[in-house]
């Protein structure tokens, strides 16, 4: 029955996307702007340059590129730039997909899901990020053309953060931020910071890029993500004006629109202060629901902007000095939202909202360096243990990049691996957007740089990576009962995280697949004394629990 369900739902979706074929095949205008095709020069093993456009690695791994042009002349630059780069990093999503979903026929009947999903997206993509996005997917791989035509790809691409938001309703991003000015930083200026806990597997975060880009009409700007990303998830412009994103709870749209990363890209590209950041965000359709944080230097503060399908509301503190930006919305405008009220109730959006108000009473007048120890702290609600990883904490131990912004001077600091534990590299807008950037020769300020966490040091952050392997060894034994792990080893994956609930749920599962009820009633019980992530978890451990019980 599943089978035949699967095949009419494949031919539904297949013959819907021959009748839109018009509009999938869609390929922009690009005739109006002028174009050099970029002759790329290697200057040694990680450094290569265009004319002005630059790309190179840092002593801190970060790829920093430097592009500049009309946004078919920048498409270009950055995909001759960084062509092994994006290759590499689509190699790398279409094999996670894969591994995902390994069925063939389940492949195509998501391929063709998706090209019917995504048969109006161009319809609200702007014509100049069409143009750019042109220019980029040039230098994409012919690999992967069985998906779809290069430029269709790189613009669906720009939208998988929303679309898997959207199709599976998931966090795959529990991010947080937050914006504090006045009587809580040092000098009194705008301090912001963000953890981007965006995962897709350790090698999609390898390479990380910060992109300083200068289109020919409109604001130069700084953004930070991954290599064949021109939209923006954290990113600060000439003028002060940074924007931060955060997933919230969404339904489920018919079709995709603007992918948020491309609505925050117009942000900084175009806005000078938070009034015309919200009558931008305003004139867009998106299809998930997002809190962006945007902070001003020319408005002295920030606030949230909260979009999503069917509604748009404004977080504006007023007469506070500090905005916190968890994974819930806070507006007026969501107060009776049910999606919302149910995000707050049941996920562990509420408790690092609480948790970031007792960072902030324990840490006044922040500065760079504090805002830093804020973002890497590991510890729940009164410096509880709850385990290493556990989205609970601000610091999950998981995240693309952390970076913090200081609007009024212009600094930003980007944090290099592992996770925001390593070095924050400071960069200053002003020079690097300026001939003293050309005459100098390199991006950071490095005599602002942020030192490493010295929990990279420690026993027990060797103990965590460990913790990491041996739990893909862990699942699949679970997922495969003929791989059988002998008693000392479920122990000493235990002692790698003793107070993650998580070790003990898994224990518990592999236990109760095997039939040895009354040691799974034990680690499942165990579990429940843990802080468990989320309301549904907890109740899924009690379940476990309860069929546990009826087995003995």
């Amino acid at each position: 029955m599943k089978v035949k369900y699967l095949f009419f739902l494949y031919l539904f979706f297949h013959l819907v996307s021959c009748g839109t074929r018009k509009s999938v095949q869609h390929i922009p205008e690009i005739e109006q702007y002028s174009l050099e095709i970029p002759e790329i020069k290697k200057i040694n093993d990680s450094t290569f340059h265009f004319k002005e456009n630059y790309l190179t690695k840092n002593k801190q791994s970060l790829w920093e590129i430097y592009i500049k042009g009309n946004p078919l002349q920048l498409g270009y630059n950055n995909g001759a730039l960084t062509q092994d780069l994006m290759q590499h990093q689509e190699q790398i999503f279409f094999s996670k997909v894969e591994t995902f979903v390994p069925s063939k026929f389940k492949q195509n009947l998501l391929r063709s899901l998706l090209k019917w999903y995504n048969r109006k997206m161009y319809l609200n993509v702007r014509d100049d990020d069409q143009a750019e996005l042109y220019g980029l997917s040039q230098y994409s791989s012919y690999q992967y053309n069985f998906i779809a035509p290069k430029f269709r790809r790189i613009m669906y691409l720009h939208g998988a953060h929303d679309i898997g938001h959207a199709m599976q309703d998931l966090m795959v991003v529990g991010c947080t931020s937050l914006a504090v000015w006045n009587e809580n930083t040092e000098d009194g200026n705008l301090l912001i910071g963000r953890n981007f806990d965006f995962y897709v597997g350790d090698e999609f975060s390898k390479n990380k890029v910060v992109s300083f880009v200068e289109p020919e009409d409109g604001i130069p700007y700084l953004s930070v993500s991954w290599p064949g990303m021109i939209g923006v998830v954290s990113g600060m412009n000439k003028e002060g004006l940074t924007v931060t994103i955060n997933a919230g709870k969404s339904k489920i749209p018919m079709t995709a629109k603007t992918p948020i990363s491309l609505l925050t890209k117009e942000i900084l590209q175009y806005a000078k202060n938070i009034d015309e950041a919200i009558t931008i965000a305003k004139k867009r359709k998106v299809f998930v629901s997002e809190s962006i944080l945007v902070g001003s230097a020319n408005d002295k503060k920030a606030v949230i902007i909260e979009v999503s399908p069917g509604n748009f509301g404004v977080h504006d503190v007023n007469n506070s000095s500090k905005v916190f930006c968890t994974n819930h919305f806070q507006s007026d405008a969501y107060k009776s939202d049910k999606r919302n009220q149910k995000q707050i109730l049941e996920s562990h959006s509420e408790y690092r909202y609480e948790k970031l108000q007792e960072l902030l009473e324990k840490n006044t007048k922040l500065n760079p360096e504090k805002m830093a120890s804020i973002l890497r702290d590991k510890f729940g609600s009164k410096d509880k243990s709850i385990g290493y990883g556990n989205e609970k904490a601000i610091n999950q131990l998981l995240a693309h990049h952390a970076v913090i912004f200081s609007p009024n001077k212009r600094l930003v600091w980007v944090s290099s691996s592992p996770y925001q534990l390593g070095e924050f590299v400071c960069y200053d807008l002003n020079e690097i957007f300026s001939d003293r950037r050309l005459k100098s020769g390199e991006f950071a300020k490095s005599e602002l740089n942020i030192a490493q966490d010295p929990f990279l040091k420690t026993q027990e952050f060797k103990n965590y990576e460990e913790f990491r392997i041996e739990s893909s060894k862990f699942q699949k034994a679970i997922d495969d009962d003929g791989v059988l792990l002998n008693r000392d080893f479920i122990l000493h994956f235990q002692a790698l995280n003793p107070d993650f609930w998580l070790v003990y749920y898994l224990a518990g599962k592999y236990y109760y697949q095997h039939k040895e009820y009354a040691q799974a009633k034990i680690e499942f019980e165990k579990a429940l004394t843990k802080e468990i992530t989320t309301i549904p978890d907890k109740e899924n451990i009690e379940k476990y629990l309860k069929k546990t019980l009826k087995k003995l």
